[in-house]
């Protein structure tokens, strides 16, 4: 089967591009909005309403295949692809894009976005975006022409056994860091709730002390809004790098701050997401090796989460290598197509570092579904309920995808492991 026709349909993503490096350098916000200068390249305002491109492939027998390409909240820092924003790649994709994909023949999956993935124009590989969207779109190709889920093609192209279990589910709160984890508690998420604490004089507190006060919060909260005892979530906070801003760089004085975050946690388990920002991959990779090692010669449960400078695949191996952390968030839009996805859950997995398949609050539904169906097939040890800000919606999406496929492979497959 073919590739009839492909169209690229300009769309909006669930949340915002945001300016990091201003918000980090105290942009104060007006409303939904921020006040100040942008810092990074592309960012006209600090906050820009988000965009996303859909990718329709009609196949021959008439099915339509889907993938959406989006970008990070926080693009263009970090190491990360620049802006995206569907006007200016909107007519690079029918010029360049179309001609390859219209009458393509629909092969294996891992064949068809190989080539797309070493592809250049002009020397440049396609935008993370653009491979991201594009990955989906032709495993969903791949999927209808031979009538299985998504799933169950990535088991079989990287022959790994079908699962019809859940993987534990990570809520994220945005701003709303105190009703979103009320909600989270109720509705029982596995891990969360990621608090956004992207700011040290608001967030953070300049001894930390706003930090450790919520962490005490959110224990007590928990304890109070359960319904049964045995309901104990992971706490996962990310804190974008202020810590480290805070001890101004003292990375020994770093890790004695986590290490006393464990006693606040009080018995639940504490992962603190990208506790410094070191502003260069190979610094943060040493960064992160020296707190982790500090922690772990502590005797801290506390575990440290790497984020920035970590993108791509052969980023997350080198982190997985050094054992640079104990959990590695795989950012799915920022490692091009989803094969990288895949790939990377299964290498953290097989090393010894646990896998927490993220993601953006700035994707869309598309993207979301597809990355459940990589989650099933490679099994991480969390996956981020996305998108948007607000929780309810996003933990809806990628809850329902989840049971959905379960109860498809079960009546497939049985229930135990294939």
């Amino acid at each position: 089967m073919k590739i009839k026709r492909a169209l690229f349909v300009p769309g909006k993503s669930a949340f915002f591009f945001d300016d990091q490096k201003a918000i980090k350098k105290g942009a104060k916000a007006d409303g939904f909005v921020y006040e100040g200068q942008p810092l990074t390249r592309g960012f006209e305002r600090i906050r820009i309403a988000g965009e996303s491109i859909s990718m329709v492939l009609e196949l021959e027998d008439g099915q339509l295949a889907m993938g959406d390409c989006a970008a990070v909240q926080y693009s263009g820092v970090g190491g990360r692809d620049p802006l995206f924003l569907a006007e200016h790649y909107l007519p690079f994709m029918r010029q360049h894009l179309q001609p390859l994909l219209e009458g393509l023949e629909i092969t294996s999956f891992r064949q068809m976005v190989d080539r797309f993935e070493k592809i250049e124009f002009e020397g440049q590989r396609l935008h993370t975006a653009i491979r991201y969207g594009l990955s989906q779109a032709l495993l969903d190709a791949r999927a209808k022409a031979e009538k299985k889920l998504k799933a169950e093609v990535i088991c079989e192209e990287y022959n790994l056994p079908i699962v019809p279990e859940r993987i534990k589910i990570f809520g994220q709160s945005g701003d709303d860091r105190y009703t979103n984890a009320d909600k989270m508690i109720l509705k029982q998420v596995d891990a969360l709730p990621h608090a956004l604490i992207n700011n040290v004089e608001e967030k953070l507190g300049r001894d930390g002390e706003k930090l450790r006060e919520y962490i005490r919060w959110l224990v007590a909260r928990i304890i109070k809004l359960r319904t049964r005892e045995d309901y104990r979530p992971d706490i996962h906070i990310d804190v974008y790098g202020t810590i480290g801003l805070i001890f101004e760089g003292n990375l020994d004085r770093v890790a004695d701050y986590l290490a006393s975050l464990e006693k606040e946690a009080d018995g639940f388990n504490l992962y603190l997401e990208g506790p410094v920002d070191m502003e260069e991959k190979y610094r943060q990779l040493e960064a992160l090796l020296r707190i982790t090692r500090k922690l772990e010669s502590m005797g801290s449960r506390v575990k440290v989460v790497a984020d920035e400078h970590c993108n791509s695949l052969e980023d997350i191996k080198e982190f997985t290598d050094a054992r640079a952390c104990h959990m590695i968030q795989i950012k799915t839009p920022d490692l091009g197509g989803i094969q990288n996805v895949a790939e990377a859950n299964l290498y953290c997995k097989s090393h010894g570092i646990e896998a927490y398949q993220g993601g953006t609050c700035n994707e869309t539904d598309v993207s979301a579904q597809a990355c459940v169906h990589v989650a099933m097939a490679t099994r991480p040890d969390r996956m981020l309920a996305k998108p948007g800000m607000g929780f309810d919606e996003g933990f809806m999406i990628v809850n329902n995808e989840m049971e959905r496929i379960i109860q498809v492979l079960k009546m497939k497959y049985g229930g135990s492991s294939k």
